[in-house]
């Protein structure tokens, strides 16, 4: 299984659920306060939500999930001798999961992770610093802000 994931933030969580549930035809397989998923069969998409108010209809992350840490390492290998600088984050809890991953981010610093769903967590979770020095969002999990994660 491999399919990409489109993390967007959005004003109303409740606003973005209906309207996304309706143009996918499908109830979210993940809600939380302030957080939603959609594992989308047709096109194959992991669509997140993430309520971060003010900045609602802009992409919060990119990424591609896996179906297995073996496939994260292999993906760190691979980036890296692609002369990627990646982030590997083992073992962590972000978007309300324990996961692996790698981020790399793209020439414009759009952030990528490719990343496998280990189990389910009851905490949001935050990530270590991104890699760019004095970056706003440091402390985040999948660029979601610390305040917004601990208001949720």
């Amino acid at each position: 299984m491999s399919r990409v994931q489109l993390a967007l933030n959005v004003d109303d969580i409740e606003t973005a659920v209906t309207f996304y549930s309706a143009l996918f035809n499908t109830e979210p397989a993940k809600r939380k306060p302030g957080y939603a998923n959609f594992a989308i069969s047709e096109p194959p998409l992991k669509l997140v939500l993430i309520e971060n108010p003010g900045n609602g209809g802009t992409v919060n992350h990119l990424g591609v999930e896996v179906g297995s840490s073996q496939t994260v390492h292999a993906e760190i290998s691979r980036l890296a001798e692609a002369g990627l600088f990646t982030e590997e984050e083992i073992g962590t809890t972000c978007c309300f999961a324990k996961q692996d991953k790698v981020w790399v981010s793209g020439p414009s610093g759009e952030r990528w992770e490719v990343y496998t769903v280990l189990a389910d967590s009851e905490t949001f979770g935050s990530a270590p610093e991104a890699a760019d020095d004095g970056d706003e969002e440091a402390g985040v999990c999948c660029g979601h802000t610390a305040a917004a994660a601990a208001a949720s």
